[in-house]
């Protein structure tokens, strides 16, 4: 089983280094690509004020974070949640930086370089010279994005969660969810194959009613479809 985190974050601005802290963290689950339909959402309070900027990207205001939890009051839930799987985000180096320097003000251990999945580099990487943020991707695999007035963490979460699995490649087809495509073909063809008989039907014409049809065709004059069939060899198939 493959377990992996797609998540989005939202801050109080661009930069950890001079303050500003995280306000929302959305996490959808994905086993073997599959969303599980589990996932973790927290509003948090920053204890410091939003920027302009920032407000006008997700709308959170300071009145509605106020009485949210502060990060250390989710943090565990957040880490249990996540556990050790792979984490999956559009431009990850942005949350990652984020989430880490919240840990740090906890002492605890920063995400591992290693588990961190960009969706933003393997679009770069499929679709090189083209947009690639995340409403330029739903337009390309046909996504459904329009909830999403506003940026918002689980929202972006769930939306990442279905382009990610495009980028990927997008789903398998049928039932064989757990094959290799040759597999599948091979087992397709083997399902298909139509076996022998091992001792050919009797026909099931008799003679007698053969030789009653050719006297019906015989009737029917010399440009008679049925006459140039058995004329042909038709007769042979029947």
């Amino acid at each position: 089983m493959s377990r992996e985190i797609v998540f989005d974050t939202e801050t109080t601005g661009v930069d950890p280094a001079t303050g500003d802290r995280v306000v929302e963290i959305g996490c959808v689950e994905l086993v073997n690509t599959v969303p599980t339909g589990r996932h973790f959402h927290a509003y948090i309070n920053p204890e410091r004020p939003m920027s302009e900027g920032a407000f006008r990207v997700h709308g959170l205001s300071d009145a509605f974070l106020a009485d949210k939890p502060v990060f250390a009051a989710v943090v565990d839930e957040f880490l249990a949640f996540i556990a050790e799987a792979p984490l999956v985000a559009h431009n990850i180096s942005f949350d990652a930086m984020f989430i880490n320097a919240e840990f740090r003000r906890l002492n605890i251990a920063p995400l591992a370089q290693e588990r961190l999945v960009d969706t933003l580099v393997l679009a770069r990487r499929k679709h090189p010279g083209a947009p690639n943020n995340l409403d330029a991707l739903c337009a390309r695999y046909s996504i459904d994005n329009s909830k999403r007035t506003k940026h918002g963490a689980l929202l972006d979460a769930e939306i990442l969660a279905e382009v990610y699995i495009e980028l990927l490649g997008g789903r398998q087809a049928g039932l064989d969810l757990g094959i290799a495509p040759s597999a599948q073909v091979t087992a397709h063809a083997q399902r298909s194959a139509a076996p022998r008989r091992p001792v050919p039907l009797q026909p099931r014409v008799s003679d007698a009613e053969r030789q009653a049809h050719a006297a019906f065709v015989s009737e029917l004059g010399g440009a008679s479809q049925w006459l140039k069939y058995l004329q042909a060899g038709g007769e042979g198939r029947q």
